[in-house]
């Protein structure tokens, strides 16, 4: 069995997991590990953008008002003013690092599109494929990076804690975590990698409905990893569904995402006889908060037995329509769809993971050693419903706050990364735990 040391692995290569390996990188040795490639993941897939307070009329205030009622009140207040005041920094930092944010046509100014729940303009954006441009932008920069290590066909199966040193603790908050178990899927090797400080930022769990916004990668094995360490788990009963993805009866798997931004821009929602329906559900209308949006066209559907309801922006035109939303333009056009002519089709699909590990302000567990960042942990930011485009803004101030506190952990602690187990195919280290569904 190959065995490796660390200071830092970083298990997943979503914009949390590859911010945290660039600035943890300024301090010891980070290994990132994916279970594909390292540009697969839920945030290549994210078209909307970053929210970040940066007109004159917008403010921290509003946006923590914003937050806190799309989270139906169940937010950590702090936590939520923490991350929405970092949020400039963390922006400039993605400039820093070459990545690209659309500007307006003079280019003097960040063009920034107004989303659902949000009052003021505030999402910075690329087009309408910005997760792809911030993967993009980190990857080059992690992959130049020589304090980092990537492998990618690397699927974690287990945390490595005291079971693996003959150690049973019953107690949340005694137990420690050493790095993890990886099946290298090259060679279906399994691999003991030994670290001081291990982050989850493994992403949602949207693949365990039918229809979903994620990727195939997108399966829960972070929370299910923490849950075995016996870290705590949170709020998994809030996931969000996002009320616009393409409604499409031929395709299969992933759902295509249709982003808020499109509503944002002044989309709205109708029938298929083009009546408008949302007034009926919110004074927003069709920039009502996302839960909000979600069951109001399931309500729709159900009443009326359609299979789908339209998005229309075919009073805009067309080549401003175009050139807003260039990806959803061409893929709708590919499945016979041109939406500055027609209404989009579109139903409520599984996108976002509100629950989670539970974590603290830095992203600490109850496990020591381990952090969870990203969609993986719950930081009591979204509360019962996240805020359209807090997704990205979470990862990044978290990662951040994560790196600060690992760091610290590790120049403070006694680690001692010996004596742990190889990898038993025959027998299981951990006890059997009864689980009642109820």
């Amino acid at each position: 069995m190959k065995k490796e040391n660390y200071d830092f692995l970083v298990i997943g290569s979503g914009i949390a997991g590859l911010y945290f390996a660039l600035e943890a990188a300024k301090q010891g040795k980070v290994l990132v590990v994916t279970k594909d490639e390292i540009s697969t993941s839920n945030t290549s897939y994210a078209q909307g953008g970053i929210a970040t307070v940066a007109k004159v009329e917008d403010s921290f205030e509003k946006h923590i008002e914003d937050t806190l009622v799309a989270g139906v009140e169940l937010c950590n207040e702090d936590v939520v003013a923490m991350i929405v005041r970092e949020g400039p920094a963390v922006i400039d930092k993605l400039i820093e690092y070459g990545i690209n944010f659309t500007k307006e046509e003079d280019k003097r100014k960040y063009s920034l599109h107004k989303e659902g729940g949000h009052s003021e303009h505030r999402i910075y954006h690329f087009d309408d494929v910005t997760g792809q441009e911030v993967i993009r932008g980190l990857v080059k920069k992690v992959l130049m990076n020589d304090s980092i290590t990537v492998r990618t066909q690397m699927a974690a199966i287990d945390l490595l804690t005291e079971h693996q040193k003959g150690i049973e603790h019953e107690i949340q908050g005694e137990t420690s975590c050493y790095g993890a178990y990886i099946l290298n899927t090259n060679n279906n090797e399994i691999e003991k990698i030994t670290a001081r400080t291990t982050i989850l930022a493994t992403g949602g769990a949207g693949q365990v409905y039918l229809h979903t916004t994620n990727p195939e990668v997108a399966t829960g094995d972070g929370v299910a990893m923490a849950y075995r360490a016996k870290a705590t788990i949170s709020n998994l009963e809030f996931f969000q569904f996002h009320p616009t993805t393409l409604y499409d009866e031929k395709s299969e798997g992933r759902s295509f995402l249709i982003t808020e931004a499109v509503r944002g821009f002044g989309g709205v929602l109708k029938t298929e006889d083009g009546e408008e329906f949302m007034q009926n559900y919110h004074p927003l209308k069709s920039l009502a908060p996302r839960d909000i949006v979600a069951r109001a066209i399931d309500n729709e559907m159900k009443r009326t037995g359609v299979s789908c309801v339209y998005l229309d922006v075919r009073d805009f035109p067309a080549s401003q329509i175009i050139k807003s939303f260039p990806n959803i333009y061409k893929e709708c056009l590919e499945r016979g769809i041109d939406i500055t002519k027609e209404m989009i089709p579109v139903v409520p699909a599984a996108h976002y993971q509100c629950g989670g590990i539970l974590t603290d302000h830095y992203g600490r567990t109850d496990v020591h050693g381990l952090f969870a960042i990203g969609e993986v942990a719950c930081t009591g930011l979204h509360g019962a419903n996240r805020l359209a485009s807090n997704s990205l803004l979470e990862a990044l101030v978290l990662a951040t706050k994560a790196v600060e506190a690992a760091g610290k952990y590790i120049n403070s602690e006694e680690i001692d990364l010996t004596g742990i187990r190889d990898w038993d195919h025959g027998n299981s280290t951990r006890p059997q735990e009864k689980i009642v569904i109820r």
